[in-house]
């Protein structure tokens, strides 16, 4: 159970780290809110990330502010939940209308491993702690 546990944590983390990475090299990442946008500074993810409901957006808000960004690929990190997959849903297929890749590869894995456990990216950063604690009472 513990090594499942680690193995789990350690490939969070991994990706949490290539998302940085690619944030770095200049890939704008779209989440939720604010708190989301805060848990993924924690990760050292450094790059633009846009916040798609704060402030009242609409989505139409969302798209205008993605075409300004004016990039060719933007990452989708939104929610795990129902809302969530939509949204990824709706804005996967209007950024491929308008030829900016867009990226699921981060959140298609990480929803994987967490499945039910976490239904928000805010709920990454307790969600590894609960891990550590696991592991660490085990060992």
């Amino acid at each position: 159970m513990p090594k499942n546990l680690r193995k789990k944590q350690e490939k969070i983390q991994e990706i949490l780290e290539y998302l940085a990475e690619e944030s770095k090299r200049g890939i704008p990442i779209i989440v939720e809110g604010k708190k989301d946008v805060e848990t993924l500074r924690a990760f050292q993810v450094e790059g633009e990330i846009i916040a798609a409901k704060t402030g009242r957006k609409s989505r139409l808000d969302v798209i205008s502010q993605i075409e300004k960004a004016g990039t060719k690929e933007i990452i989708l990190m939104l929610d795990f939940d129902r809302r969530g997959k939509e949204w990824t849903k709706h804005l996967t297929t209007y950024l491929e209308r308008t030829r900016i890749k867009p990226n699921v590869t981060f959140w298609n894995e990480l929803s994987a491993i967490v499945r039910r456990e976490v239904k928000d990216i805010e709920g990454l950063a307790t969600y590894i702690e609960t891990l550590k604690r696991k592991i660490g009472n085990s060992a």
